[in-house]
């Protein structure tokens, strides 16, 4: 097995990178959004730490640049989305997929960052020895030659779903329809779909995202949903950036439109827990106003769950209600019992005909990259684990994860947790400490689901989570204020954290 890095790419700095040298401070595991933010966190407060990235794919961006499908785009305003410490410079509120994918490679490049990348190195396993203090990761790089890395402290930024391909329910018949069947995650830029009939089947985020795109061009469109979602409509300019920045320097501009949206969300979040119902007339009659009387806004914008059960979709400028209501798109909801030659028939009976089927139907959850973990000499499996201020998990060293907000911009969440690391990394090198690791303590501490959520990929791999307990720093919280405060402001030794310095005859060896 090799212990140096011999692959590189063009435009690659490998000294700046960490050299030839395998072992490093800090391993960030995935380029995306996560990870390129974490790494501008260690660059910025802690310049001198020896760190590399590792990314399976071949490419920068994670999300941004694996989906290719019409109309990619953020379903969270720009304003959180972007970093808090390079803010968005755009007065759009709703960007797409390759503008994101742009700013996010003009920051890892800012920040140089793009130095520190392995691409094709996906991580097998990895594991932690306490008398060294290090983690060992087994790599296959490009051409599927093995690589060792070892490292302190080790960062997983790899998302939470599986990029290898999507969720796929599986309906009778599909090897009978003679048309094309694509899933967003495996979109073929090579499809065409101008004057063709094309059923969309899903009502999430991709799919109120692809059906206006398509209509654009495609001779029909239907949305085909088992059930309902809540569609919210909101503009795609952030009026306030374009009030304020006549007058204002951009970085007051962006803090007051930033907060200004955080606290909206936070506001409509906890109105929705708190006025259910009302919240559900609300949004049900602001979607009824958006697509006409000739659609029942009662049967097909109104879900059986309360609002923010289940994530709520933003349509830009209501592109979508808008589609809907010019005729080049209609909305189906009800269930499919087969495939057919020509199109789908559903349980009620009624057809529909097409030439191409999408199947907007969901993710795969996957936490850590599918990354297997040991801990001197025992597997981890992360469900029995409990999650420590949604960061660390319990009886788990020197290693961190990011999960994003479910009610709230990932960005918001990921951007905390690195600087989070940040600051545990300085006490720990203040006091000479090796070694950090969650202790629980308490065993009877009850304990309940980690995301409060009844979307279907996470009911699938509600068992592969971790557990949060009844009580901080225990508790994996949906609300960036007090994440704020647990985070960037409470001390790090709350007497949860198990610190430890290696011994010298670890050292010597």
């Amino acid at each position: 097995m090799n212990e140096v890095l011999l692959a590189r790419r063009p435009g690659d700095d490998s000294e700046k990178a960490g050299g030839g040298a395998a072992d490093f401070d800090v391993l960030i595991v995935g380029a995306g959004l996560s990870g390129i933010g974490a790494a501008c966190h260690l660059v910025r407060k802690r310049p001198k730490t020896r760190f590399a990235i590792l990314e399976a794919r071949d490419a920068i961006g994670g999300t941004w640049d694996l989906f290719r499908y019409p109309g990619i785009r953020s379903d969270s305003d720009m304003a959180t989305f972007g970093y808090a410490f390079r803010p968005w410079d755009d007065t759009r509120a709703i960007a797409d997929g390759p503008s994101i994918l742009r700013y996010l490679a003009e920051t890892a490049k800012e920040y140089g960052v793009d130095r520190k990348i392995r691409f094709g190195h996906k991580v097998v396993s990895s594991t932690w020895r306490s008398e060294d203090a290090r983690w060992t990761l087994d790599v296959k790089g490009p051409g599927g030659e093995d690589f060792r890395f070892t490292c302190n402290f080790l960062f997983l930024c790899a998302g939470y779903y599986e990029y290898e391909e999507g969720y796929m329910p599986g309906w009778p018949g599909m090897e009978r329809f003679a048309g094309a069947i694509v899933h967003p995650q495996k979109w073929s830029q090579g499809l065409r779909y101008d004057g063709k009939r094309v059923i969309v089947i899903g009502s999430g985020a991709t799919a109120v995202t692809l059906i206006p795109a398509m209509a654009e061009s495609a001779a029909q469109v239907v949305m085909l949903q088992r059930s309902p979602t809540y569609i919210v409509a909101r503009p795609s300019e952030e009026a306030l950036a374009q009030r304020f920045g006549r007058r204002l320097p951009a970085w007051l501009t962006h803090a007051i439109v930033r907060w200004k949206n955080i606290g909206l969300q936070l506001y409509l979040f906890r109105l929705s827990r708190r006025k259910p119902a009302a919240v559900r007339a609300g949004i049900l009659k602001l979607a009824q106003a958006a697509i006409g009387p000739g659609i029942d806004a009662a049967k097909h914008f109104n879900p059986r769950y309360e609002p923010w059960d289940q994530r709520v979709c933003l349509v830009p400028d209501g592109d979508l209600f808008a589609a809907l209501r010019s005729g080049k798109a209609s909305v189906v909801t009800g269930e499919i019992e087969t495939f057919t030659e020509t199109g789908l028939r559903l349980v009620s009976g009624e057809t529909l005909d097409a030439d191409i089927i999408v199947t907007a139907t969901g993710l795969k959850l996957r936490l850590m990259g599918g990354i297997k973990i040991e801990v001197d000499g025992k597997p981890v499996e992360v469900g029995t684990t409990t999650i420590y201020k949604s960061v660390m998990f319990s009886d788990v060293p020197n290693l961190a994860s990011v999960f994003g907000y479910t009610n709230a911009s990932w960005t918001l969440k990921s951007d905390l947790i690195a600087g989070y690391v940040c600051r545990l990394l300085d006490h720990m090198d203040r006091r000479g400490y090796a070694i950090c690791t969650p202790r629980q303590g308490d065993a009877r501490m009850a304990e309940e689901p980690t995301l409060p959520l009844t979307s279907g990929y996470i009911q699938r791999a509600k068992n592969l989570l971790p557990r949060q307990g009844a009580r901080k720093p225990w508790r994996m919280n949906q609300n960036y204020a007090l994440d704020v405060i647990a985070l960037r402001f409470a001390p790090i030794d709350d007497g949860a954290l198990e610190f430890r310095r290696l011994d010298r005859a670890s050292r010597a060896a």
